[in-house]
């Protein structure tokens, strides 16, 4: 079976991939099981290798990269080239990391009972991985899992989305190069209906799944193994009374934060919650830039907003926006769909939109912002917490105290002071709470995930 992938703009058809069906997907389990015992056995330095063979690739590739994915996914070509640049820093992090599967010793010696005993870790891989990787970073999101679990000596079997294949792909063949073991990688694009064996199967010893909140069942149909979970929020940004930067500075960010790949981010801002008094300036100088946007054609350099991934998502959006406009809020800016390319909407700004609306409690994943009002700090914070989601917030201040009261009051996986929530740094642990997820992602975190602590006990 094949499908045939059309141009986010242009919509002509520009690649064909194959589907890997029921049989292929078990030849592929079979052979990652067979091939723990090599992979377990290949040293930190041959995996380093293998990493930073990729990373060469990554960066000689680096423009037919970006097209890619400018292509599949409507993704802006600056914004494309970003993704690229990131994906050689993970992949730089993750070889640096591959030798550091250590361990420790322990004095146990600590009372009669146990005069004599020492006792020494070592870190060993967890098996089999299955990495469901999602459309809107197909290269840098597939590599955050990729690159860890190849650290670590786990063999991979890796489902991307099947609207953006093309990077996964490429990858595996780049894999290819590296004289892995027989049954080490397999990239298996396929139909969700037939993904199952990747979710459920005994012989995966881990699942790590970034996607929307069905996560949650794949986790529960996922039996014993390991499972790492990214599933989206919709984050907030506070301002502050003194955002502890000039206004324009903060909208500037704002609006690359919430519209930025056409908002199609878990951390893109979709609440941004201003201190009344900041409210008035910073209202104007919103509305002014987010009515500036440049949107169209992503092969563009200067466009910001490109297409959503198809049709249906900037419907779904769109009769979001309605729905809440018909409920009271103010549509200070009113994006419009495009007749022709109807996976286009352009940036939205509402004002005052009721919080038990959809657009308000779900994930947007597209170019719209919500703005509203807080009387403090205290406030702010209460309006943020106030979701089922805890990936990021933001928060501009220019108080200290300010700064670590939010650190410790956000339910959020991580506080960006200074910056939209919309920041990630390739390096660090990422990840949310409640319905936002489990786990950490991060080479250096992720090694945990796909390795297990080995005890040895030894007596004098």
């Amino acid at each position: 079976m094949t499908s045939t992938l059309h141009h986010a703009w242009t919509g002509e058809p520009f690649a064909e991939v194959a589907h890997a069906g029921p049989a292929a997907i078990e030849r592929a389990i079979a052979a990652a099981y067979a091939a723990r015992p090599a992979m377990a056995a290949l040293p930190g330095w041959r995996r380093r290798e293998a990493l930073e063979h990729l990373q060469a690739r990554v960066r000689e590739n680096a423009d037919a990269l970006a097209e890619t994915l400018t292509a599949e996914g409507g993704k802006p070509i600056t914004a494309a080239r970003v993704e690229v640049a990131r994906a050689q820093a993970t992949l730089r992090e993750a070889a640096a990391e591959a030798g550091r599967l250590d361990g420790t010793m322990l004095d146990l010696d600590r009372d009669l009972a146990t005069r004599g005993w020492r006792g020494f870790t070592k870190c060993v891989p967890a098996g089999v991985a299955s990495l469901i990787t999602p459309f809107n970073f197909p290269l840098n999101l597939v590599l955050h899992k990729l690159a860890p679990a190849l650290a670590a000596g786990c063999p991979i079997l890796l489902k991307p989305a099947p609207a953006t294949p093309l990077s996964a792909l490429r990858l595996g063949t780049w894999l290819a190069e590296c004289g892995l073991p027989e049954g080490a990688f397999a990239i298996l694009p396929c139909a969700n209906e037939h993904a199952a064996p990747l979710v459920e199967d005994d012989r995966i010893a881990v699942l790590s799944f970034t996607g929307g909140l069905i996560g949650w069942h794949l986790k529960a149909r996922a039996g014993k193994k390991r499972v790492v979970l990214e599933l989206g929020g919709n984050a907030a940004c506070i301002v502050d009374a003194d955002p502890g930067a000039p206004l324009e500075q903060v909208v500037a960010r704002v609006v690359a934060g919430a519209y930025g790949q056409a908002g199609q981010s878990c951390i893109s801002v979709q609440r941004l919650i201003v201190h009344r008094d900041v409210l008035p300036a910073l209202r104007d100088a919103l509305i002014a830039a987010v009515r500036a946007v440049p949107t169209g054609d992503p092969r563009e350099e200067r466009t910001v907003i490109g297409p959503m991934i198809n049709a249906n998502a900037a419907e779904r959006l769109d009769r979001w926006i309605d729905e809440a406009i018909a409920a009271g809020a103010t549509p200070l800016v009113r994006g419009a769909r495009d007749a022709r390319h109807t996976a286009l909407l352009g940036a939205t700004l509402l004002e005052n939109v009721p919080a038990h609306l959809p657009l308000y409690r779900e994930e947007a994943f597209g170019p719209v912002l919500l703005l509203e009002a807080a009387d403090d700090l205290e406030h702010a914070i209460e309006r943020a917490n106030d979701s089922r989601f805890g990936l990021q917030c933001g928060l501009f201040t220019g108080s200290h105290a300010s700064a670590l009261r939010a650190w410790d009051a956000l339910q959020v996986g991580g506080v960006v002071i200074g910056d939209v929530p919309t920041v990630r740094v390739d390096r660090m642990p990422y990840g949310g709470i409640k319905d936002s997820g489990l786990g950490r992602e991060g080479p250096r975190w992720a090694l945990d995930d796909f390795s297990e602590t080995r005890l040895m006990l030894v007596t004098r």
